[in-house]
């Protein structure tokens, strides 16, 4: 039996057939050896060359950075009250050198007798603390005006001040720093990354009513700038959150927590507190000061 559609079904593959052979006949007429590339030839064909775009002033921040740690790269914020400011300046004279160091005292007030000002870092005051509230019946709201003096002393500094920063060190105005020492111990960490370096109290009992994890002002502690920046930026909520604490130093520890930022304990920060009747301290105090202005004195 004839089928209309079987005579066009042949013409189909026919065509087919032909069309097939001329191709593969085109293709090995026309072939040629293939091009291997490595992949790394192959990576460079690919990716644009780059152009040098290091400037000079690049060149100079870049050889800045690796620049060894020494004292213009360091910023003190020196807690002082006004009270007190005609004597406990006379132990600032003892370490501060003004040709070859930056800081700040800060007091609660203007002072009228802020004489010698040329041996002397500037004077600030500190910022309005009113607004905070404090709830701790044995201390002061002093504490709250001295835990600030980082983020205040950041904040009062110009951007091409800030460039050159790489540590903020807190003192009391009767810290005595042994800056060569000092300048050693910060060598040791890389002032890029967030570090709360000091010590804790040579008395057991304060470490256990305070913390065995927080520095104490009195024998100073330093801040890395990135870890002030970050500091500065949460602070003054930080210190609306803990009304009941005590003083300064736990204050600052509190905020370190909260940006999870532990203490690096350094033991050359000395904090010492001596309990006793306030005739035998002034007579300490005044054999102290005798002893280290005596050796300055031979020193030079």
């Amino acid at each position: 039996m004839y089928r209309p559609g079987g005579k066009l079904m042949i013409w189909l593959i026919l065509f087919t057939s032909v069309t097939y052979v001329i191709y593969t006949l085109k293709i090995v007429s026309t072939s040629r050896a293939c091009q291997y590339l490595t992949f790394s030839e192959t990576i460079l064909q690919q990716r644009p060359q780059k152009k040098a775009t290091t400037t000079a002033s690049a060149a100079e921040a870049v050889a800045g950075e690796h620049e060894a740690t020494d004292l213009n790269h360091v910023v003190f914020g020196i807690a002082a009250s006004s009270k007190l400011w005609k004597k406990r300046k006379e132990y600032i004279k003892i370490w501060y050198k003004p040709k070859k160091m930056r800081g700040y005292v800060w007091l609660d007030k203007e002072v009228t007798d802020a004489g010698d000002q040329e041996n002397l870092p500037p004077i600030r005051i500190s910022g309005d603390t009113s607004s905070f509230p404090y709830a701790n019946k044995k201390g002061s709201r002093s504490a709250i005006r001295l835990s600030r003096i980082v983020s205040e002393t950041l904040k009062h500094l110009d951007s091409d001040s800030r460039e050159s920063v790489r540590w903020f060190v807190m003192g009391d105005d009767d810290t005595v720093f042994v800056t060569d020492n000092l300048i050693r111990v910060l060598r040791k960490y890389d002032h890029g990354q967030m570090y709360y370096i000091g010590s804790l109290s040579e008395s057991h009992l304060q470490n256990i009513f305070f913390s065995y994890g927080m520095a104490y002002g009195g024998g100073g502690f330093a801040i890395s700038y990135p870890l002030a920046v970050a500091l500065s930026k949460i602070q003054d909520r930080c210190i609306q959150r803990y009304p009941a604490l005590y003083g300064s130093d736990d204050r600052i520890q509190a905020c370190m927590a909260e940006l999870g930022v532990p203490l690096t304990k350094e033991q050359g920060f000395h904090q010492v507190r001596i309990f006793q009747t306030r005739t035998l301290q002034l007579f300490l105090n005044g054999c102290l000061y005798w002893l280290i202005t005596s050796r300055f004195a031979l020193e030079r």
